[in-house]
């Protein structure tokens, strides 16, 4: 939760000023007798705001309650007349947000605000309290279709985007604090990465390509995401200009809607890509502006294939694992791996993340420990 320098405010003080243990040193100031701390008391639109000045020092605690009562005094709590809901102030971000995001991801952002409105879209930003927030998050957990309720990653986009949201509210003078910023986070489940063998991976490929057309294109998409490390929307938008086979490069640049981080990439035409698509050019022949993928998933094809295989259940994003998990098993650094597969944070996310190795690797990695006493 963010820090301020001074304690949020409390709409409803556990006791009350006029109480023994606090005396009135001046208009909507208080001073606590045990620890000589200032506090403010101000009213507005007959709510109460109380908090604590965090200073025994007079004449700072006056400075710090003359801010304290302008920034209450800015507050709008209605317009015209009429409280703004959270629905309205939603729908405001909402616009202002859409055309700094890519489609997906606004459309993630839209898909949380609905569920945000549903249960809060008619409530008075004014008039939301710790309480209720408390009461939608438990309302809202217990609404997922599995036993451990709603998945912790849409909980936490809702929090987050509802948090954005209050915060437009503060920007627009509806709120004095956030207090969407106490809700906690929900910890998901970390599960452990599938990362099929390279024996496995043959075996699967070699299911695809012995099956029909459709799952001749479906190899086609699973070879080339293992040997190239991208991402299943910028695999399926690769055409055949974007390969330069003279200079052994190829360019990533996601098609229509762009890369992940909105950056074409050129990288270097890894050995098994280029024998792939030199493959696949002299099946095809085909023309510079051709999508290299003719499909857009091989979901099913995946599926079914590695029912066949007797091999768990892999999908497209495992052909990523699988080729960051290759690239270190090689001993390629993670700063170099990290700059193949579009990441800029010079390899602290491959660390993190895609740091593992098969367990086999590691088990031949784990006789050379052969030191002793």
């Amino acid at each position: 939760m963010r820090k301020t320098p001074v304690e949020k405010e409390q709409t409803q003080p556990e006791q009350s000023p006029d109480e023994p243990l606090f005396q009135k040193v001046g208009e909507c100031l208080y001073r606590r007798q045990s620890s000589q701390v200032y506090y403010a008391l101000v009213k507005r639109a007959g709510k109460q705001h109380r908090k604590s000045l965090k200073t025994t020092d007079r004449k700072l605690a006056e400075r710090l309650l003359a801010d304290y009562r302008r920034e209450i005094g800015a507050v709008k709590p209605t317009v015209g007349g009429r409280s703004v809901t959270l629905g309205e102030v939603a729908k405001r971000w909402l616009e202002a947000k859409k055309p700094f995001l890519k489609p997906m991801s606004f459309k993630r952002c839209e898909t949380s605000v609905g569920q945000l409105c549903r249960l809060l879209g008619t409530v008075a930003v004014r008039k939301i309290s710790p309480t209720m927030l408390e009461d939608w998050a438990s309302k809202r957990i217990k609404e997922g279709r599995s036993p451990k309720g709603l998945s912790a990653s849409t909980y936490n986009n809702e929090r987050d985007t509802l948090i954005a949201i209050l915060d437009q509210a503060k920007r627009d003078g509806h709120l004095l604090d956030n207090v969407a910023e106490a809700l906690p986070r929900r910890k998901g489940e970390k599960k452990a990465k599938v990362i099929p063998s390279k024996e496995d991976f043959a075996k699967l490929v070699q299911v695809l390509r012995a099956c029909d057309h459709r799952s001749q294109a479906a190899a086609d998409l699973v070879e080339l995401a293992a040997y190239t490390g991208a991402r299943l929307g910028e695999v399926t938008t690769m055409r055949w200009r974007d390969i330069l086979f003279e200079k052994g490069r190829f360019v990533i640049t996601g098609g229509e809607k762009g890369t992940k981080n909105s950056e074409a990439r050129e990288r270097p035409l890894f050995p098994a890509a280029r024998a792939l698509l030199e493959r696949m050019r002299e099946r095809d022949k085909p023309q510079p502006d051709d999508l290299i993928i003719s499909i857009t998933s091989a979901k099913r094809a995946l599926t079914s294939a590695c029912k066949k295989a007797g091999i768990p259940r892999l999908t497209h994003h495992v052909m990523r694992h699988f080729f960051v998990s290759n690239a270190i098993e090689a001993g390629v650094d993670f700063k170099t791996i990290a700059d193949w597969i579009g990441h800029k944070d010079g390899g602290v996310l491959v660390a993190k993340t895609y740091g593992h190795l098969r367990d086999a690797h590691s088990f031949e990695m784990a006789k050379k420990m052969t030191f002793s006493a």
